[in-house]
């Protein structure tokens, strides 16, 4: 991946997974990964058990909104990470699609979050080691 690569994290609501995963790879990239989420039938508002467990790591997710899935975000994404959205992702060649099988937060309590988050900050490490090996 010449430049900067770029990853679009893909839930159904947008509300859950896919903020998570997105949060958690800005931080841990510092800058050096554009990241994007998005949903396939997007919710109105991110989940607060998601917000709550994401902000006792001291990420904020606060002012986060569910976003739309769009050709676009596909197009301009070098991997795509999918959790649960089924058919509705668009598939494009020499793209790099990852399926993720998460449980879904939704419904959920914080305590139940927790291991979602903690698990997707466990892949979203090794996806970074894989994108920007040390030394790169």
């Amino acid at each position: 991946m010449p430049g900067k690569p770029e990853v679009l994290f893909v839930c159904v609501h947008n509300a859950g997974r896919s903020q998570m995963a997105a949060a958690l790879l800005d931080h841990y990239a510092e800058g050096r990964v554009m990241v994007r989420s998005a949903g396939s039938a997007p919710a109105d508002t991110v989940n607060p058990a998601v917000v709550q467990v994401m902000r006792e790591i001291g990420l904020d997710l606060s002012r986060e909104f569910p976003k739309p899935l769009t050709t676009e975000a596909v197009q301009a994404a070098d991997v795509v990470i999918t959790m649960g959205c089924g058919d509705a992702c668009p598939v494009f060649p020499g793209k790099r699609y990852l399926d993720w099988e998460l449980d879904d937060p939704a419904g959920k309590s914080v305590d139940d979050v927790r291991p979602i988050r903690d698990e997707i900050g466990r892949r979203v490490r090794a996806l970074l080691a894989e994108l920007l090996p040390a030394g790169s």
